[in-house]
């Protein structure tokens, strides 16, 4: 469990995704009756698939996530793991997994997902990685920032560094995605909210004390003008998506 100990910074500063995302997904779905939207974390990703389906049922493993979801009529919020949602057989239209497949037991959950799918469902999952400001200045202290915590990032996080490029992903029927990208504006506290959620930021506090995001916000004060300023902040995203 890396996130519960930061849902709420989770929650305040993780991005959302581009609404086109996810009426892409919904044109591909036979029906857009329900959408299971697995390890939902404090549902970014829930939100957007509620404007496309009837349904949406979100599960995560962390009661400590949920409780900083933001409700929605067409949303039920469960806790549950990912290898046994708990969902009845062939339910839903399309499922989905949003910044997390690099956590899970693919070869379970995967099991799952083909129970929970219609026929010819959709199973959906992406990442993003590659945080981009349009200013040289402040990519460079982002980038030493980057270097500082690399070492603490968890192993499977090499799945997210190569793009889910090499992610197990056994279906014969992959679909091509879209170009998609996050592209939101952001102010200094925002931007350094987004690292202190980081599983690595967490991970270098506990065996070293202190926040390394504490002298990247000095030092990125120094350069960004007014902190409440906003900034274009982009995140380009990739995606693994099949018909199942």
């Amino acid at each position: 469990d890396h996130f519960s100990s930061v849902a709420s910074n989770y929650a305040k500063f993780r991005p959302s995704y581009p609404d086109a995302l996810f009426a892409w997904l919904a044109s591909l779905a036979r029906r857009n009756d329900l959408a299971w939207d697995c390890v939902c974390g404090s549902g970014q990703a829930s939100l957007g698939l509620a404007k496309h389906f009837t349904r949406v049922i979100a599960t995560d493993a962390s009661a400590a996530q949920l409780k900083e979801a933001k409700p929605d009529p067409k949303i039920d919020y469960r806790v549950a793991v990912a290898e046994n949602a708990g969902l009845p057989d062939k339910s839903a239209d399309l499922v989905t997994v949003a910044q997390a497949a690099h956590w899970l037991k693919l070869d379970l959950f995967y099991a799952e997902a083909r129970r929970v799918l219609k026929p010819d469902g959709i199973l959906a999952v992406w990442t993003y990685e590659g945080v981009s400001v349009d200013d040289q200045a402040t990519m460079s202290l982002i980038k030493a920032y980057q270097k500082t915590v690399e070492p603490f990032w968890p192993p499977e996080r090499a799945y997210v560094m190569d793009h889910y490029r090499t992610l197990p992903f056994p279906f014969p029927q992959e679909i091509t995605a879209p170009d998609f990208r996050m592209e939101i504006p952001w102010n200094l506290a925002q931007l350094t909210g987004y690292f202190r959620s980081w599983s690595a930021n967490k991970y270098f506090k506990n065996k070293n004390g202190g926040d390394p995001v504490d002298d990247l916000e000095k030092e990125l004060t120094t350069i960004w003008g007014d902190p409440a300023v906003a900034k274009t902040v982009t995140f380009p995203v990739y995606m693994r998506v099949a018909r199942v």
